[in-house]
């Protein structure tokens, strides 16, 4: 208990507190204890400008970063911020080797300590565990090499793990989450720092742009829009497409329930689409359905007969529940998969986080060690060490799915990545024909890759799927398709 009561959010008792009473008068009262121990009540007055204001500066600040990031074009913005990032690598790299200094290696091998220690936990001997995560501890640190930031990610997965999973160690992750401000700074450098994002970007354009050949209208719908940070870009696209720019109607999914990341209401993206659509010019109508994805169908959607539907899914299908949960009944991934083979879109756009979790602790100890180990050496050769927003990105974003992804089980994991030859096999058996790559799509996506991005991130295909990775190991997957009876052309 006392090892648990370590993750819990502590709360003093004796602190003051604030209620407001929800009268018409507005009264404010502030509650206490005294030195006796009785609670005592008085009334406070209003709140001056200055405690008013307290949380204007995060949202002035947000509304910029969102101004620069949609309107001036989010594949624009990450090129600029990569080239300034890749300046300051080089010549930190041409410091170090000025001065002559050498990177000290560790002894430890931290990566098989921690799979020795998830076994220990496995096999609930706790004593040999805590023992190996305290030297894994003395080794980890966040602001080190790509070695010791995954250990210190991965020690408090197992450290958690240790005290006691379930309901209490996610409702700390929401708590904890980043705020808007934290979570764009961090996305900002992901983008600018990697490839990924936006070939997936250019990907999802390029095959919007051959489904509306000869068409005016396009109705997208997408799950899980979170800040619609890429609807952008596909409008500032539409705005300068040959011919005009279409009629375009953007249907929104969004998630049923709170995600680790900050999030927002969706009704509140749409209003940023809104304007990003208004200031390019483009005729725009925005719905959004707030339900379990599964019960999400075509008599939703409010379809026209001359309209363009693509359906996209952007890593987001890895939130649903599966077999591991639903054991008779038809789960969640192949509802929502039938439901969209139903739906009958000229292109169903799916982009996959290459990772299975498995149904055992321990496999899915290993296949996120070794995704998160190329993340981190991703970060490593591409970003300083001393970037605040590598700080974020690295224990925040992605120390939060860590944490998450040791620490919990059953209905608590809120991520089940699986391997895209799995989500093959699913769209096949839910009604789906997949759609070979159009290989000028994937030239234009290489060349991209290849002239910008460092050397080592792998751009292949296999099987009609576009794959991205990092030295050799593929991380991420994207693929194309349509209803099993829909027409060839």
């Amino acid at each position: 208990m006392e090892e648990a009561s370590g993750f819990l959010p502590r709360k003093n008792v004796l602190e003051e507190y604030v209620l407001v009473d929800q009268s018409s008068n507005h009264r404010r009262l502030k509650k206490r204890h005294n030195r006796e121990g009785h609670l005592e009540e008085e009334e406070v007055g209003r709140p001056s400008k200055a405690v008013m204001m307290v949380v204007e500066p995060e949202q002035i600040g947000a509304r910029e970063m969102f101004n620069e990031m949609t309107l001036n074009g989010l594949y624009e913005t990450s090129i600029r911020d990569m080239e300034k990032l890749q300046i300051t690598v080089a010549n930190e790299a041409e410091k170090k080797r000025k001065s002559g200094s050498k990177a000290v290696r560790d002894v430890v091998d931290l990566r098989t300590m921690l799979i020795f220690c998830a076994q220990a936990v496995a096999a609930n001997n706790h004593t040999s565990a805590r023992e190996m995560l305290k030297q894994i501890k003395q080794h980890a640190s966040a602001t080190g090499d790509a070695t010791q930031r995954l250990a210190q990610c991965f020690a408090k997965g197992l450290e958690a793990r240790l005290a006691g999973t379930g309901s209490q160690l996610r409702q700390l992750l929401m708590a904890e989450r980043l705020s808007v401000v934290e979570f764009l700074k961090a996305y900002k450098l992901y983008m600018a720092a990697s490839c990924f994002d936006k070939a997936a970007l250019i990907f999802s354009i390029m095959t919007i742009e051959q489904a509306m050949i000869g068409k005016s209208k396009v109705h997208f719908v997408d799950y899980g829009l979170n800040y619609g940070l890429h609807c952008a870009g596909l409008l500032r696209w539409l705005a300068n497409r040959e011919g005009g720019p279409p009629e375009v109607k953007i249907t929104a999914v969004g998630h049923p329930q709170p995600r680790s990341c900050s999030a927002e209401p969706t009704e509140e993206t749409g209003r940023r689409l809104s304007k990003c659509a208004h200031a390019f010019g483009v005729p725009f109508k925005f719905h959004a359905i707030t339900a379990k994805w599964e019960a999400v169908c075509i008599d939703d959607l409010n379809t026209d007969a001359d309209e363009v539907l693509v359906v996209n899914d952007l890593f987001n299908f890895t939130t649903l529940m599966d077999e591991s949960i639903f054991f008779d009944n038809p789960n969640p991934r192949d509802t929502v998969l039938k439901n969209i083979s139903k739906m009958r879109p000229d292109v169903f756009i799916q982009s996959i986080v290459n990772c299975s979790y498995g149904a055992s602790f321990l496999t899915r100890f290993r296949e996120a060690l070794f995704y998160h180990t190329a993340m981190f050496d991703m970060f490593d050769a591409t970003t300083p060490r001393e970037s605040e927003p590598r700080l974020l990105l690295e224990q925040g974003l992605f120390g939060g799915c860590a944490l998450n992804a040791i620490a919990c089980e059953g209905v608590d994991l809120m991520d089940r990545p699986e391997k895209y030859r799995q989500w093959q096999v699913r769209n096949l058996r839910a009604g789906l024909r997949q759609l070979p790559l159009n290989p000028n799509i994937v030239k234009v996506v290489r060349d991209k890759v290849r002239a910008c991005h460092h050397k080592d991130f792998l751009l292949s295909k296999e099987d009609q799927w576009l794959l991205q990775g990092w030295m050799g190991r593929i991380l991420f997957a994207h693929s194309t398709w349509v209803a099993q009876d829909a027409s060839s052309e």
